[in-house]
């Protein structure tokens, strides 16, 4: 079985925010990749009509993901002007700790009434490719 977490967050683009959403989220990618060489994945995506965003990444385990919220959790006080969040889901088994941070998270960007959602895998299998 996998121990890799799977996370994906969502949230309403505040109006007149997203030119400086999508500045914002450029320089989270680029401090992210810099600085939690962990990673699986990291995107951030944007709906055609810019009211919503989505982030995924993948992480190997729950120890990466904790980090990563230790590490970037900072950084997400930027957003709170320019998002609202609206979802967090976890695929896969995080730790009590990392669960506290995203509860913190929901706090801070989705004022309080977001929950965060866990489905823990049933079956299947994660391959990491080579980067030779």
């Amino acid at each position: 079985m996998s121990n890799a977490i799977v996370y994906v967050d969502t949230a309403e683009v505040r109006e007149g925010a997203l030119e400086e959403l999508k500045a914002a989220s450029k320089e989270l990618v680029d401090f992210v990749d810099a600085n939690l060489p962990r990673l699986i994945a990291y995107n951030v995506y944007l709906s055609d009509d810019g009211a919503r965003i989505t982030v995924v990444h993948v992480h190997p385990d729950s120890a990466s993901l904790e980090y990563h919220m230790g590490v970037a959790g900072p950084v997400f006080r930027r957003f709170v002007d320019l998002v609202t969040l609206t979802s967090i889901h976890v695929y896969g088994e995080p730790s009590e700790k990392v669960l506290k941070q995203l509860h913190e998270k929901a706090r801070l960007l989705g004022r309080g009434a977001v929950a965060v959602e866990v489905d823990a895998l049933h079956a299947g299998f994660t391959r990491f490719a080579s980067q030779a």
